[in-house]
């Protein structure tokens, strides 16, 4: 088997060597090959008995030709960001040690993305010098934080993941930047991913507001938690206004928490501890916090 690009280059297609063939039998033959970089026009060529194994007076007519075209991958793959499973906006505070996880994804079933020099990574740290962020040796293995795990794409899932966990000891503002394109060599988009962050390594709970306020149905508690570690424990008192507690919201019903700006999942209904509802009029409420026993 030979493939022949628009450009008249050759490419040998592996095949196997088959037992002799008697009087009226048949048989299959066939062959793979990576068509990336022959999108256009091309031809299959097929000769049997290529090394005169079997002596023949004519050998004109073992060849035979199919023609064939390559589309072209034009579609761009498409790149995600996640901190500890979240989709940050610019400016947004995050943990001081990050799960950082790039995806990329292409819809080519065909040509696996597993090429660590289609991507390029960088972080701009509070100093505002820019360092590149390099790949571990081989897929899935970490052993150094300063570099990032990667795992290549299986098909036809194609998808390639890299995991990024750095530990970030300066407060202040970082950057991060990256590079990224298909094995064909589509960008993700017209502009790289850049996004800027701000990490504050001292554990605290800050801006903690309640919405709507006032309300007449519901409201939900929003905060910020700084640090590297979220609390082990968490649960909002909610109290009247001569310090009687008539609810308590703990961490299950708050639901998951993350570094960052947080909104609870739970919605205070107006209701103390029993289902009752409570008088209109001005309530207060106290956080409290426990991480590391303290």
């Amino acid at each position: 088997f030979f493939a022949f690009g628009g450009n008249n280059q050759q490419v040998q297609v592996s095949s196997s060597r088959y037992k002799k063939i008697n009087p009226g039998e048949h048989f299959i033959a066939s062959g793979t090959f990576n068509t990336l970089g022959y999108a256009g026009n091309n031809s299959l060529w097929v000769e049997v008995n290529p090394r005169n194994d079997q002596p023949e007076q004519y050998h004109f007519n073992n060849l035979a030709a199919v023609f064939f075209k390559v589309n072209p991958d034009i579609t761009n793959p498409i790149l995600d960001v996640t901190f500890d499973g979240q989709h940050i906006l610019d400016g947004d505070i995050v943990s001081a040690k990050p799960n950082i996880v790039i995806k990329l994804k292409d819809e080519n079933k065909f040509i696996a993305l597993n090429d660590t020099n289609k991507y390029r990574v960088f972080l701009t740290w509070p100093d505002g010098v820019q360092r590149r962020i390099h790949f571990e040796s081989a897929p899935g293995i970490s052993t150094d934080r300063n570099k990032m795990k990667y795992t290549p794409a299986v098909l036809p899932d194609n998808s390639f993941t890299i995991e990024y966990n750095p530990v970030l000891e300066a407060d202040g503002i970082y950057k991060i930047d990256v590079q990224a394109s298909d094995e064909s060599g589509n960008l993700s988009g017209q502009y790289n991913y850049r996004i800027s962050f701000e990490v504050i390594n001292q554990s605290t709970i800050t801006e903690v507001v309640n919405y709507p306020n006032p309300f007449s149905t519901s409201t939900r508690f929003v905060f910020t938690l700084t640090g590297s570690e979220v609390p082990q424990q968490m649960k909002i008192q909610i109290m009247t206004v001569t310090g009687k507690i008539v609810r308590e919201i703990f961490q299950d019903e708050i639901g998951p928490i993350h570094i960052g700006r947080n909104i609870t999942q739970f919605a205070w209904d107006g209701k103390d501890q029993y289902g009752d509802q409570l008088a209109n009029g001005v309530y207060l409420y106290r956080v409290i916090t426990y991480l590391n026993g303290q």
